[in-house]
């Protein structure tokens, strides 16, 4: 497969990752406004990807309007579509303060280049943090038998614009040769381990095991969890991290169980400007998501249902914290760290500049 994200010709092409994974079906993003609804509607989705897809956006938004004017409304409107995922702010910035001090005619053609640096520099950020995970995870493997991982969410190659993070760490694993089997939370309400991260692991010819989200817990009593790793959409100066909602629940388990809790994270995924996880805006999605679920039916036609009562409220947090003192490491490009604000000071993204 391509990257999750490419160019062909000046044309930007995706996956909507809604219709996977029982149809693989490609969008062109034509214009700033395609990238919004793609962020917005969760056609694309993962941390790095929004960040990614976010920055086109802002290139095509200079295309038309190249003003001041135009690069701030564009900003606030693509910043707008997802409001706890950081890569977003974070690719929009950079790519604001690479085209603020040029003449306007050259904005639009700097946007994208930086756009496409910032593409580029996530697949190498990914790879690295893949193989710091790796090394990490290795050790803990037991006997004969394969290394059993517990993750939620989706935090594969299909969440950034390739290998992943959380699961750039099962990928290495595999490569190297060593037997690994991922417990795969389904994820509700959105199901992207039952999705998403199963659909992955499948065509990559991982062992895996999708289980509902409440059965993590008692997995890892019976002995059959060697480790937990995930992504995140946010981590607050004090190592606090903010990830699929479910997320807090399986790091109180972990700790319960005294198996290590990994998060694996680009250095972008780090707010600096946020002091503690209680600052973190927690996203409020649609209550339809909770109350009906999409799937396939029996003649191969995707359907959504019901399954709540009428006129039952329903309440939809996309996102959850959890405290840094539950996080046994963050796994970043340059390494594992420890969750606190001092070991995290002063880390820059890979090629940053000093």
């Amino acid at each position: 497969m391509p990257r999750t994200i490419w160019l062909d010709d000046e044309r930007l092409f995706t996956w909507d990752q809604t219709r996977l994974p029982f149809e693989a079906i490609v969008i062109e993003l034509a214009g700033a406004a395609d990238c919004a609804h793609a962020i917005s509607s969760m056609q694309v989705r993962g941390a790095p990807l929004i960040g990614a897809v976010g920055a086109y956006g802002l290139a095509f938004a200079l295309r038309e309007d190249d003003s001041d004017a135009g690069l701030s409304a564009a900003r606030a409107t693509l910043l707008a579509t997802r409001p706890t995922a950081v890569n977003l702010r974070w690719a929009l910035d950079r790519v604001a303060v690479a085209v603020a001090e040029l003449p306007r005619a050259e904005r639009a053609a700097r946007a994208w280049r930086e756009a496409a640096a910032i593409c580029d520099e996530d697949v190498a950020c990914n790879l690295s943090i893949g193989r710091h995970a790796a090394a990490l995870l290795a050790p803990l493997r037991r006997g004969a038998d394969p290394l059993r991982i517990l993750t939620h969410c989706n935090a594969g190659r299909i969440a950034t614009v390739d290998h992943g993070t959380a699961l750039a760490a099962v990928y290495a694993l595999a490569d190297a040769g060593v037997p690994v089997h991922v417990w795969v939370d389904e994820t509700r309400p959105r199901n992207q381990g039952a999705g998403l991260t199963a659909w992955e692991l499948r065509e990559r010819s991982i062992a895996h095991t999708v289980i509902v989200d409440n059965a993590g817990g008692l997995l890892m009593r019976q002995g059959l969890v060697d480790a937990v790793i995930v992504g995140c959409d946010r981590v607050a100066a004090n190592g606090d991290v903010a990830n699929k909602v479910g997320t807090y629940l399986k790091a109180l388990a972990a700790r319960d169980n005294g198996l290590p809790f990994y998060v694996a994270c680009p250095v972008s995924t780090i707010d600096a400007q946020c002091r503690s996880g209680d600052a973190i805006a927690i996203e409020q999605r649609s209550p339809r998501e909770v109350t009906h679920v999409a799937g396939r039916a029996p003649d191969g036609s995707l359907v959504e249902v019901q399954i709540t009562p009428d006129g039952s409220p329903a309440l939809n947090p996309a996102f959850d914290v959890t405290p840094a003192r539950l996080v046994t490491a963050l796994i970043t490009e340059h390494g594992g760290v420890a969750a606190s604000s001092e070991a995290i000071r002063g880390l820059r993204p890979a090629g940053a500049q000093a």
